[in-house]
């Protein structure tokens, strides 16, 4: 093992997100058609027994199209698919060790997206980002051991699915929540990986305060497997449950720092090329593509580097967000109407958002008849660095200073195994021009309009 990741292995109880906890289970996964929890039943009692035993395997379908009815660089529409398949093991309970739990997931991916269409930098739909951009492939998306030492401290290991890690109570879950990637993440989390090897620490001081820390291999993908190499990333985070006049919020901070060598946003105009083929942002629809066919057109002389390039040997982020009920009708803690804000800074260079924040307000078990529905509304606002290519921007006007989105959505519970949710988004990208032929044609605001549902059989 490399020398830098035992010491941050070390530091890691000294870090400080997310909740961990096993799988619910119901008393039983059978009933009539609108009240069972997956489509095919308890399996003749089967599934029954092997919830008791702490054995959960889901198949889900999740189907997200999408049309772009006005603006962004074209109008169409298209449908993202993804399969995702997932088992839990509680070791305790399936009679193997006391406090072990397993997760395994896998996705795949199939269709095709208006990301592109949309002009959008920040992704209009994060299900597509899984297992890849415009990846129709199949990928272990998680494989992870977590074993808890004592109810307070846990330590866990393996292959982590890092999106789903930051589920709030109005957002960040795609997979029930919004769909703009603004509003499932902060935007200056660009550069964690979407999926990654590593090992962490959980620390559980009282029920209404949890730390967590990873140190991970910052080249993961979902669809390849590095375990360990010559760069880390680290992740810490701290969560808090307050409960102001008796209604439940959360208050939230974390941190991400990785020292992969990367190249600078500030470079010689030679290198721009270069920089734009070769760097990697995970979490955003790849700008790269596009700027190099932008500099071709323009400065062809400027695809061939006549100096080294400039690099930047570490990167960090940080954030803050809450959520907060404001009316709950029942004593339930996950029922009510509420408010949610996030804000996130980074070092502006290598990472590409300098800035970034998000708020809205959502609901959960409050239309009457309909105990079971969530909506949702919010905006994002992704402010990039002024150091992302400064030549293309002040030359050809591409704009590339801020891009702004704002979603709203209604989850309609058609069973306890069957949802759909309908989506509209509206979307000033921040990428200004596109090459449309051999001219640059002016991006206007996009407006999409998309539809969910999610099936677990």
């Amino acid at each position: 093992m490399n020398r830098r990741w035992l010491f941050v292995l070390a530091l890691l109880p000294m870090a400080t997100v997310a909740r961990a906890q096993p799988v619910e289970v119901p008393e039983t996964w059978g009933g009539d058609w609108e009240s069972r929890q997956r489509l095919t039943g308890d399996w003749g009692g089967v599934r029954d027994e092997l919830g008791k035993k702490g054995i959960v395997f889901d198949l889900d379908l999740l189907l997200t199209p999408q049309a772009v009815l006005d603006g962004g660089r074209s109008s169409d529409a298209d449908a993202w698919g993804n399969v995702d398949y997932t088992l839990n093991i509680d070791t305790q309970k399936a009679g193997l060790w006391p406090g072990g739990f397993l997760r395994v997931e896998g996705d795949t991916g199939f269709g095709n997206n208006v990301i592109s269409n949309s002009g959008a930098l920040v992704p209009i739909n994060t299900a597509a980002l899984y297992p890849g951009l415009n990846e129709r492939t199949t990928a272990l998306t998680n494989l992870s051991v977590t074993q808890f030492l004592s109810e307070h401290l846990g330590v866990t290991l393996g292959k982590f699915n890092l999106i789903d890690s930051g589920e709030t109570e109005f957002y960040g879950n795609y997979r029930t929540q919004f769909l703009n990637a603004g509003l499932i993440f902060p935007t200056v989390l660009e550069q964690v990986p979407l999926s990654a090897w590593g090992a962490g620490v959980i620390a559980i001081p009282t029920k209404d305060v949890t730390f967590s820390a990873l140190a991970l291999n910052p080249n993961g993908t979902p669809t390849n497997n590095p375990v360990f190499g010559d760069s880390v990333a680290v992740l810490g985070s701290g969560q808090l449950t307050i409960r102001p006049f008796g209604l439940v919020g959360h208050q939230s901070v974390s941190f991400s720092w990785n020292d992969k060598p990367r190249y600078s946003l500030e470079q010689d105009p030679s290198n721009i090329g270069r920089l734009l083929l070769t760097s990697q942002f995970p979490r955003l629809a790849d700008p790269g593509p596009e700027l190099s066919a932008i500099l071709q057109r323009y400065f062809p002389g400027l695809l061939v580097p006549t100096v080294p390039p400039n690099r930047k040997s570490s990167s960090w982020a940080f954030s803050y967000g809450f959520d907060q009920y404001f009316w709950q009708p029942t004593t339930k803690e996950n029922e009510g109407i509420g408010v949610f804000f996030a804000f996130g800074i980074s070092d502006g260079n290598p990472n590409p958002v300098r800035y970034s924040f998000l708020v809205g307000a959502g609901g959960k078990g409050v239309i009457p008849g309909r105990p079971a529905d969530t909506f949702g509304v919010g905006f994002a606002s992704t402010q990039f660095s002024s150091a992302f290519v400064p030549f293309l921007r002040d030359r050809l006007s591409l704009g590339l200073e801020h891009e702004n989105a704002l979603e709203m959505y209604y989850n309609l519970a058609l069973g306890g195994w069957l949802t759909l949710t309908a989506d509209f988004q509206l979307v000033n990208p921040a990428l200004e021009k596109a090459l449309e032929g051999t001219q640059l044609m002016t991006v206007s605001t996009a407006a999409i309009a998309g539809v969910r549902l999610r099936a677990r059989f």
